[in-house]
């Protein structure tokens, strides 16, 4: 395989944590607007009679269970996926190329901010991170 694959690869498995992140976020944010959708319900003032809201009461119960259900199993899998990027991460030799790694894809900082926390040029960012990708093991 290609270095360039390789590395495109590698990327995209380290992405894999923010993706789960962003799930999980997607998933609160849900459960945070039927709650809000349950506290403040649009009026209807058109005079006529509504039944009683029971049922709605329990479709609204369901549908926050159903949610929470979701966001138990997301964090499980955003959890697995964070301990095998960090045990993969860990395994490298270089302390440098680790927080590289750590800074860009479980923090989620910029490339800028990466190499203002490290101290470095955002150029020798870029060649770390260049380096830390051909040394992460995935096998």
């Amino acid at each position: 395989m290609e270095l360039w694959e390789e590395n495109e690869q590698k990327k995209e498995y380290l992405k894999s944590y923010g993706r789960a992140k962003r799930r999980e976020k997607r998933i609160l944010d849900e459960i945070q607007r039927l709650r809000m959708d349950e506290m403040f319900p649009s009026v209807v003032s058109d005079d006529m009679p509504h039944g009683t809201k029971v049922s709605d009461l329990s479709d609204y119960i369901v549908r926050v269970e159903t949610q929470i259900e979701k966001l138990k199993a997301e964090r499980l899998e955003k959890i697995k996926i964070y301990q095998d990027i960090e045990d993969r991460i860990k395994a490298m030799d270089n302390d440098n190329e680790q927080e590289v790694l750590r800074l860009r894809y479980i923090l989620n900082l910029s490339w800028e901010e990466v190499a203002v926390v490290m101290g470095i040029t955002w150029r020798h960012t870029m060649r770390m991170h260049s380096r830390a990708l051909k040394n992460l093991n995935m096998s």
